[in-house]
């Protein structure tokens, strides 16, 4: 970093005002390592000036003699010099030579600072490097103390090295207020080792004299009193003063503590305190952390000990897991037999729903027109009158009464609620089964709950009614839509409600293996315990130990035994019931007769299933 610029082309500092604090920075310009060449005080010198006292009064201070070794003879006159010496030169030489002439003129130059003949320096710049000519940092001395900062001399030693050793090369004692204002450095001849100075107005030189342009008139400007002055000068030394009367007194006061005698006791009872206090201290932490290694060693126990149980667990587990695996083979065997006989199961039960609620197409041969259980039951379009659309829409056969069309809803009702429970589906809207007077419920919509219930029959009450009826058929149609979906199939449209139910029939009930038989036991079991006397006998056959109402684990001794019993008991009581209550073919023979049966047990075979197909929907 260079020196500052000069500021003006005019001091702005008086001479008689130039202090130190006012230098900014230093520059040293053509480096020489030659001995000063002037005027020796020697005899010689003496004997050949026109008066010996005008020479020695010109010869003011001290000049280095020169010995015979530096002596150098003049040119002869008539001699010229040569310059053509290195001309025949190899190329090594000549470049030796060069580089003997580079190390003769550059160097590591550094300078310091020193005041008032003080041996410690005040300020270090850095080390220039091999240059001759150095412009150093900038620095600032105001930060010390006054005396310094407003001393106008100042002594500046210059260090070289030369040949691997610094030696002081230059020695100034400079006072400031005898050095020459520059301006600016262009266009000036410096002597060898002119030290140029940077004060905060410009650019300095001691011996060399600068044009200084004459000042330029203006008017004048108002500036401080005497007054003013003085009272600041009288203040500077007041300031001066307090600060020597404080270090008197601080010199003072270290001179009496050094001559008393010191007391310990205090100095020891403060350490002995603040010894008390460390070691209370240290003994809270050793408690804390104590305690923390205390609760650190039980939950190391305790989680050693989860892991021991988690070990155990996982062995367990580990065996229970080897013993699934022979297991498992069997099971899902058993899990695809099991899936298999289900979907038998669902087989035959969707093939005796469709012979219970057989839906075929009605006689006119319109399409998609079918009739469940021999009742006609229309597409709906959900309009203002379903029943009065559909007769419109189909002009060659007559629409269906009111209580046709409730009676078709109350069988589709029926279908719907047994699928819902053989199939394992649960239905969106619950349907309620009476008959003719089945209802759907919709408890997914933001209703009143007293208005949550829509039926399934034609009812009086206006349009209001007429809407509700419409709305009970379109839920309808949606449960239908999600028994469909439950099964794979996709509904082209959900107005279709016998097609719907009989496409999912149809795929129910297919199937390339042999429907499975209805399990045994069927009706026989079922009305064997609605017989008369029939929990008597049963009491009085079996041991009272055993259950009175047959309910004896299956494949017991007991078990076997009273259904030997009951089989016995009941055949007595069917086979006198078929000889009292005999009839035509035209009527209920048998025990239907007699028990209210509608078929005729003797002709009749029919298994009602008492295991299997338990899947109950929960709601």
């Amino acid at each position: 970093m260079s020196a500052p610029a000069p500021s003006s082309s005019r001091p702005l500092l008086l001479p008689q005002n130039r202090r130190l604090r006012h230098l900014r920075g230093l520059s040293l310009r053509n480096l020489s390592f030659a001995r000063p060449r002037g005027q020796t005080i020697d005899d010689a010198a003496i004997n050949m000036s026109p008066s010996k006292l005008e020479t020695l009064r010109e010869t003011s201070r001290l000049h280095h003699t020169h010995s015979s070794e530096n002596l150098q003879l003049r040119p002869q006159a008539g001699r010229r010099r040569r310059s053509t010496g290195l001309a025949g030169a190899s190329p090594l030489s000549r470049q030796r030579q060069l580089e003997i002439t580079v190390e003769a003129k550059v160097a590591d130059v550094f300078f310091t600072l020193h005041c008032l003949g003080d041996e410690d320096p005040v300020y270090i710049s850095e080390v220039g490097e091999r240059a001759t000519n150095f412009n150093f940092r900038s620095f600032e001395l105001s930060e010390w103390e006054p005396f310094i900062t407003r001393s106008p001399q100042v002594t500046v030693k210059v260090w070289a090295d030369r040949y691997q050793k610094w030696q002081l090369l230059l020695e100034e004692e400079i006072d400031l207020r005898f050095l020459s204002f520059l301006g600016e450095l262009q266009n000036i001849h410096f002597p060898p080792n002119s030290l140029i100075f940077h004060l905060i107005d410009g650019v300095y030189a001691y011996g060399l004299k600068g044009k200084i342009p004459p000042p330029k008139r203006g008017p004048s400007l108002p500036t401080s009193s005497y007054n003013a002055l003085m009272k600041l000068a009288t203040l500077d030394n007041s300031v001066q003063d307090a600060l020597a009367t404080q270090e008197k007194l601080a010199a003072q006061i270290n001179d009496i503590l050094e001559r008393e005698t010191v007391n310990e006791l205090p100095e020891a009872q403060d350490k002995l305190k603040l010894a008390t206090k460390y070691v209370s201290q240290q003994r809270r932490t050793l408690a804390a952390a104590q305690k923390r290694r205390d609760e650190l060693k039980a939950s190391i126990q305790a989680r050693r000990e989860a892991i021991k149980l988690g070990r155990d667990l996982q062995e367990k587990a580990a065996r229970d897991v080897e013993n699934a695996r022979e297991k498992l083979p069997g099971c899902r065997e058993a899990l695809d037999r099991t899936n298999v006989d289900i979907r038998g199961q669902r087989r035959r039960i969707c093939e005796d729903l469709t012979k219970i609620f057989p839906i075929t197409p009605v006689p006119s041969g319109e399409p998609l027109a079918f009739s469940i259980c021999g009742v006609r039951l229309p597409n709906t379009a959900y309009g203002p009158s379903s029943l009065s659309r559909s007769s419109s829409s189909s002009s060659s056969s007559p629409a269906p009464g009111e209580d046709e069309l409730s009676a078709a809803l109350g069988l589709v009702a029926a279908l719907a609620f047994a699928l819902e429970h053989y199939l394992g589906v649960p239905l969106p809207y619950e349907i309620r089964r009476f008959g003719s007077r089945s209802t759907v419920r919709d408890d997914i919509s933001m209703l009143p709950d007293q208005q949550r219930e829509f039926p399934l029959y034609l009812p009086r009450g206006g349009s209001s009614a007429q809407y509700r009826f419409d709305y009970a058929w379109f839920l309808l149609n949606k449960d239908v839509e999600r028994l469909c979906n439950s099964q794979g199939l996709r509904v082209v449209d959900i107005r279709h409600t016998l097609p719907n139910l009989k496409y999912l029939l149809y795929v129910c009930s297919a199937g390339s293996d042999e429907v499975p038989e209805r399990k045994k036991g069927g009706v026989r079991g079922l009305w064997a315990g609605r017989i008369p006397g029939r929990h008597g006998m049963a009491a009085l056959s079996v041991d009272e130990t055993s259950s009175s109402a047959g309910g004896s684990r299956r494949g017991s001794g007991d078990s076997e035994a009273l259904g030997a019993k009951q089989g016995d008991e009941l055949k007595r009581v069917l086979g006198g019931a078929n000889g009292n209550a005999a009839r035509g073919r035209d009527g209920v023979t048998g025990a239907g007769a007699v028990f209210g049966l509608p078929f005729d047990e003797t002709e009749t075979k029919m298994t009602l299933r008492t295991k299997g197909l338990r899947e109950h929907v929960g709601r």
